[in-house]
């Protein structure tokens, strides 16, 4: 008996879900006709997505290279100019060079032209120095390889003056405190 009402359960239950997929089938395939147009929507949103992320890949990569070729100019123009400031604060000098040229034909007094070519002097070396470039200072210095170069060693006359500079052949000069030429000098041993 209880076989019997095991096999009528069975019976039911598989005529239950024969009729639920013969229903079943026909929404599921409405369902995935509907998923397949979602999945065609999905594919064109997607490639819309490429398409705007190309353009945007292209443009930035145009303004990229804009702004690569407008430093390498900036860089050009400013090693063709970058000297303009200091040439410019020099003309001065040359200017007082030549008007002590013109009075040096026409002038007796030699004093008058010495006293002038110091002025001159002193004008260029303040305008050097409104531009970084200072003296490298030598009297009675400790020799120091940095910013000095040894062109000759004499013998020191007293103790105090060995390892120190007793004179100074060529002056030295820094740059905003780079050294851009060394100082020659003689030092006592």
């Amino acid at each position: 008996m209880e076989e019997e009402k095991k096999d009528e359960e069975l019976k039911e239950t598989q005529q239950v879900t024969a009729g639920e997929t013969t229903s079943e089938t026909e929404p599921d395939v409405q369902e995935k006709e509907e998923k397949v147009l979602t999945v065609e929507e999905q594919l064109e949103a997607a490639n819309a997505e490429i398409v705007s992320l190309k353009d945007q890949l292209l443009r930035k990569i145009a303004e990229f290279d804009n702004y690569r070729k407008r430093t390498i100019k900036e860089k050009t123009d400013l090693i063709l100019n970058g000297g303009e400031k200091a040439i410019v604060s020099i003309l001065p000098v040359i200017d007082d060079m030549e008007r002590a040229l013109k009075n040096r034909e026409s002038s007796d007094d030699v004093n008058a032209i010495l006293e002038g070519v110091e002025l001159i002097y002193k004008k260029f070396i303040d305008i050097l120095a409104k531009q970084g470039v200072s003296v490298i200072e030598t009297k009675e210095a400790d020799f120091d390889v940095d910013i000095h170069e040894a062109v000759a060693q004499l013998p020191a006359p007293t103790p105090e003056l060995k390892g120190k500079v007793m004179d100074c052949t060529l002056t030295g000069y820094k740059l905003n405190e780079k050294v851009i030429r060394h100082a020659q000098v003689v030092v006592g041993v």
